[in-house]
């Protein structure tokens, strides 16, 4: 149990800003979709690595330092405030695969891959939505056939983020066709550079191949890539839903208020804060960010406690692509004309159309919440 002092953690604050300050890169994430793309990352966590802010609150045996989640917590809050790259080919391994083989993988497992995820050294991609199994993550089909030592992998994914740049990924497979839908899945570790996967780039609105479609076609997995066990994927893909909730993917949520206060800067600046209506918007933008900021922050403590997701992680799921969404409608009613020149808004603009979709649509998430948060009849 980690007890600290609020010196302690302003001083841990003042010593990671210090840090950020010399060492963020200076010069933008690539905005191509060539191996420059990886080549950005990797460096930039390796150097994250050997500052020795690589894995705050992961256990020292495998590459981590072992400090507390508040000071991970700090760790991200000051990655946000120092402008640092957001966008990253290591999101999954931190905020998926990397939480997930800590809670259930084998010892092999987790001395295997997590020093080479803190390294920077292998970035993963998830493989679990498909074309019929999307927001439906039951009705998967792929299937995988036990044969030996190994698991013969057949079948499609699709959604597949940053798969193009990926060593490893975090598969979901249906291993026993006979069983119910939650039952005889297998969560298991693919290498991406097996023969038989074939990876399909998909370039979205904003011009960039962001998701990937993957066929596998009898691609050969050792059974020791199993985590957990066989057929019981279903429970380990819950843990990595759960570990979705942790501080990996805080940095995004965080990130929503500088946002909010950029606009807000630039509003002034500009004249435009006299404008009742928008600085209206901009006043509920900014209330809704904090808040978002709140919602994170609880969602780590339930998830650091081991409690299963519930449908109250929905609810903030939706709230969250909602407020997203209005941020960047926001910014280009703001910046106007200009935000054709202002790559990042307009990018940023873009992708946000795809909120609403990825991690399960907005429509499947507001029928959850109807009917387990508010009783309503299917």
């Amino acid at each position: 149990m980690h007890v600290l002092r609020d010196a302690d953690l302003a001083a841990f604050r003042e010593e990671a800003r210090t840090w950020l300050e010399e060492y963020v890169p200076d010069e933008p994430r690539p905005t191509t979709h060539g191996p420059e793309v990886r080549d950005f990352d990797v460096a930039w966590q390796r150097r994250q690595y050997e500052g020795g802010w690589a894995g705050i609150d992961w256990e020292r045996e495998y590459g981590g330092r072992g400090l507390s989640l508040r000071q991970q917590v700090i760790w991200y809050e000051e990655l946000v405030r120092a402008g640092a790259p957001r966008d990253s080919i290591f999101d999954v391994a931190f905020g998926h695969a990397g939480p997930t083989l800590i809670m259930r993988g084998s010892e092999e497992q987790k001395q295997f891959h997590l020093p080479r995820i803190l390294r920077g050294e292998a970035p993963w991609c998830q493989g679990f939505s498909e074309p019929d199994a999307g927001s439906d993550l039951a009705g998967l089909r792929t299937r995988g056939v036990v044969d030996g030592d190994e698991i013969v992998i057949t079948g499609q994914k699709t959604w597949t983020s940053f798969a193009q740049y990926c060593d490893y990924g975090e598969l979901l497979v249906r291993t026993d066709p006979d069983a119910s839908r939650h039952r005889g899945l297998t969560w298991l570790i693919v290498d991406m550079r097996l023969p038989g996967i074939d990876i399909r780039p998909i370039t979205s609105i904003d011009g960039h191949p962001h998701n990937c479609e993957v066929f596998y076609d009898e691609v050969r997995v050792p059974l020791a890539n199993v985590v957990d066990r066989v057929n019981n994927g279903w429970s380990v893909a819950m843990s990595t839903l759960s570990a979705e909730r942790g501080p990996g993917f805080l940095n995004h949520r965080l990130e929503q208020i500088r946002l909010v206060d950029q606009l807000i800067a630039h509003a002034k600046e500009t004249g435009q804060l006299n404008d009742e209506a928008l600085a209206d918007r901009l006043a509920a933008a900014r209330a809704n960010a904090a808040a978002l900021r709140s919602m994170a922050y609880f969602q780590i403590g339930s998830a650091k406690k081991g409690e299963q997701p519930g449908p109250e992680t929905t609810a903030i799921r939706t709230f969250a692509v909602q407020a997203q969404q209005e941020i960047a409608w926001l910014a280009l009613d703001i910046l106007g004309p200009r935000a054709m020149e202002w790559v990042p808004w307009t990018r940023h603009w873009l992708a946000e159309f795809g909120a609403t979709i990825a991690g399960g649509t907005i429509d499947i998430q507001r029928n959850i919440i109807g009917e387990r948060v508010l009783g309503i009849p299917r």
